[in-house]
């Protein structure tokens, strides 16, 4: 009998001494950056390593890359908002309708008034919504909410951009998060620096002007370090209560105003790379010293193995404007950059690291996209069946983190739109991926593209002509997705007629 006790008494020493390990799900990092291209990394995501490879110093992606799985085929939407919208719902842009920027209330963005042929619908520019009384918005249950109720402490970090000025859904607090450091209605900084108040010195650009971060006011700090810190310290109440927590980190970085973090900048200028290309690549080094920031802060609380850290980027790396060289280039061999439906404006890097789960260095070709984050962190969180408002577009990828087999099925982008800047692949467009054959509409000329991204990555050869069949069939596909959303198209200026479905110009 005394040695039954003796068991018994060994056996709860040992389950207590981690009971986070073995009663709670696991802690969630999700680590958000804004415009990082797919080239924008010492980490190669292509089969090969390229000059912006070099360039870039990555260190903390490198690490996390080695502890789990480099995605090659992961997929946001070209621009921000809607891809925020699409990880926090669920649901795919044509869904949700959130298809362009959000900022100013009840209004389209000034580029769309002034379009000279298209007349672009009144879309979803008030952001999102968990009430019906808020008009073109989009209403649907939140991610952060279903998490804080399934007991999760939740926490955002940084850059929300969900919702128009004047709105609920400009706060995160409203949105499920618990506590919200620094997270408004805009979505870039005033300015970087401490120094200059992270842009509340300048009355005339009060929109942009970073809140809640005033006892840094002064300081020679960047940015993304004073939300590092704070992010730090609000993980402290859930670790303290073995509460498991949602960390939603998303630095406002890399987005312009390009400014040089101080620490990281002089090798690259020693390099001779130009300084506006310097400062980039200071933000960039700066974004990845947070990542190892949190990597160590977790290691050093003693909850690795039950964190899972998620790394993604909300478009593709910026090359219509504020680069300096040749414009259209800096996502190379990708075309384009943010902006575009090309290849560089929504193909991005993507990292996962499961303790216990993911294979340490493992390479997944398999294409995602933004909306299968909202239902693969639902089930790494244990949350089952949740119910939503909102019918959910998403599918988990969790099999594949699993190194499971999985048919992700066909991808699909839709952006009736204008996004001000031009060049490739910009304007207002629908898409659709399958396999390794993408088909682009762009709406304005009723122009299909088709391309093989297995043979021609940098979709430089049109196949539409040679492959009328397959062209036929994704339209087809894409006609039958946008019909079922009830995805909102633009009209022609001079007729009122809207611009057909892409199915009907074949």
């Amino acid at each position: 009998m005394l040695g039954r006790f003796i068991i018994f008494f060994v056996l709860l020493g040992f389950l207590s001494c981690d009971k986070q390990n073995f009663s709670n799900p696991p802690n969630i990092i999700l680590f958000f950056v804004d415009d990082l291209g797919w080239q924008d990394t010492s980490v190669p995501f292509w089969n090969q390593e390229t000059k912006f490879n070099k360039r870039y110093k990555t260190p903390n992606m490198e690490r996390l890359s080695a502890k789990g799985i480099k995605f090659t085929n992961a997929y946001s939407t070209p621009v921000c908002s809607p891809t925020r919208v699409s990880l926090m719902t669920g649901m795919n842009a044509a869904r949700h309708r959130v298809t362009n920027w959000t900022l100013r209330p009840d209004q389209i963005q000034p580029m769309e008034k002034n379009h000279p042929v298209l007349e672009f619908p009144f879309w979803n520019f008030n952001g999102m919504t968990t009430s019906e009384a808020v008009s073109n918005a989009a209403l649907a249950t939140p991610l952060p909410e279903l998490l804080k109720n399934a007991g999760y402490f939740t926490i955002h970090a940084g850059k929300a951009h969900l919702g128009a000025i004047g709105y609920p859904a400009e706060n995160p607090l409203n949105l499920g998060f618990d506590i919200n450091i620094a997270g408004h209605a805009a979505g870039a900084p005033g300015s970087y620096l401490g120094t200059d108040n992270f842009g509340n010195n300048d009355p005339l650009k009060k929109v942009w002007a970073i809140p809640g971060l005033e006892k840094y006011h002064g300081e020679n700090i960047f940015l993304t370090q004073a939300l590092t810190q704070e992010a730090m310290e609000a993980m402290e109440k859930p670790l303290s209560e073995d509460q498991s927590f949602f960390l939603y980190f998303a630095p406002y970085g890399v987005h312009t105003p390009l400014m040089a973090d101080e620490r990281f900048i002089e090798p690259y200028l020693k390099k001779g790379i130009s300084l506006t290309e310097a400062k980039y690549a200071s933000m960039i080094e700066s974004m990845d010293y947070a990542l190892g920031n949190l990597m160590d802060y977790i290691e050093a609380k003693g909850v690795e193995n039950e964190t899972v850290i998620l790394f993604m980027s909300d478009n593709g790396g910026l090359s219509a404007v504020a680069r300096a060289g040749e414009k259209h280039i800096h996502n190379a061999p990708l075309n384009s950059g943010k902006g575009a439906i090309y290849e560089g404006g929504i193909r991005v890097p993507m990292l996962a690291y499961w303790p216990k789960v993911t294979p340490a260095n493992s390479i997944e070709t398999t294409p995602l996209i933004i909306e299968d984050f909202f239902p693969s962190i639902l089930e790494i969180a244990q949350v089952e069946h949740p119910e939503t408002i909102q019918t959910v577009d998403g599918q988990s990828f969790v099999p594949l983190l699993k190194s499971e087999s999985q048919d992700r099925g066909a991808l699909f982008w839709h952006y009736p739109n204008a996004w001000g800047p031009s060049g490739p692949g910009i304007g207002s467009y629908s898409a659709i991926r399958e396999g390794n054959w993408k088909l682009i509409y762009f709406h304005e000329k009723q122009k299909l593209e088709l391309y093989n991204l297995e043979t021609d990555i940098g979709e430089k050869q049109d196949l539409v002509n040679q492959n009328q069949e397959k062209a036929s069939q994704l339209a087809k596909k894409l006609t039958e997705h946008l019909v079922s959303v009830k995805a909102q198209m633009p009209k022609y200026k001079a007729t009122q007629q809207f611009v057909p479905w892409p199915a009907e110009i074949l």
